[in-house]
């Protein structure tokens, strides 16, 4: 069984002030503490189940900068046997499709049995680059999935729809699968195995070196136009109604009533 798993390396924005730059685009990023994101951490936790379980090997694969190794070692130190990381300042890395394009081209070419993703990025939310990137492989896939069970030649999935509805599922292999959080319990990566991990091969590539176009995952390729961010203003404010009990009713009822909530 041969595995691609795609983690992303995101900032946790948690306990830090989200301050933009200057240019108005991007964030700064500079007080951010990044870590693999959370549903993706489910992912390479389920590779690695799905190794232990039928054998064969694990890839991990990433698009991120130098310091997101760390990342990927430790997710190597868990059980993944090797990994790619992708870089490219060229690659317009905020829209999944250009993603989806980018991670399809460092996979194509490989054999493989499963890609798994995480079902959505922290930082972003799009829930879309899993399922992009089975289009562009032109593989099955399934989203959302909550359990996954290897048949011969097939993967038989559990995958959350609305209202807590539930649906079971068989895909032909080759299938992308899009990874829930609290699919399993991922482990904590053993001394042995992060010292191990420091010898396992870790390629970094460009777009060059993965055949794709640069022109076709840039910002000019991408239907999505970044023209601002911002930090939505917070306006609260209170009103205190004083009174008897029948005259605060009738007030409250006026206010209402003129918001237009009545």
């Amino acid at each position: 069984m041969k595995t691609l798993v795609c983690i992303k390396y995101v900032p946790d924005t948690s306990e830090a002030e989200v301050k933009l730059n200057p240019d108005g685009l991007t964030v700064d990023d500079s007080r951010f503490s990044f870590d693999i994101n959370d549903a993706d951490n489910y992912a390479v936790e389920e590779s690695v189940l799905i190794k232990e379980a039928q054998g064969g090997e694990v890839t991990v694969l990433s698009i991120g900068p130098k310091k997101s190794e760390v990342m990927i070692r430790m997710a190597m130190a868990k059980g993944c046997d090797k990994a790619v990381r992708i870089e490219d300042d060229r690659i317009a890395a905020y829209d999944p499709l250009m993603v989806a394009k980018v991670l399809a081209g460092g996979i194509k070419g490989q054999e493989f049995d499963l890609v798994l993703t995480g079902c959505m990025a922290n930082d972003d939310w799009h829930m879309a680059t899993g399922v992009a990137l089975a289009e562009e492989l032109g593989v099955n896939h399934a989203s959302m999935v909550n359990r996954v069970e290897i048949l011969d030649g097939k993967v038989k999935v559990n995958r959350e729809l609305e209202g807590g509805l539930l649906e079971v599922v068989e895909l032909e292999l080759p299938a992308v699968l899009t990874i829930q959080t609290g699919i399993n319990e991922p482990r904590y990566a053993p001394i042995r195995g992060i010292r191990q991990a420091q010898k396992k091969e870790l390629n970094v590539v460009k777009l060059d070196d993965l055949g794709v176009d640069p022109a076709t995952v840039g910002a000019d390729a991408s239907q999505i136009v970044l023209e601002k961010l911002y930090i939505p203003e917070v306006e609260s404010s209170a009103e205190f109604i004083e009174g008897e009990p029948e005259e605060k009713a009738e007030k409250l009822a006026s206010i209402l009533h003129k918001g237009g909530l009545l």
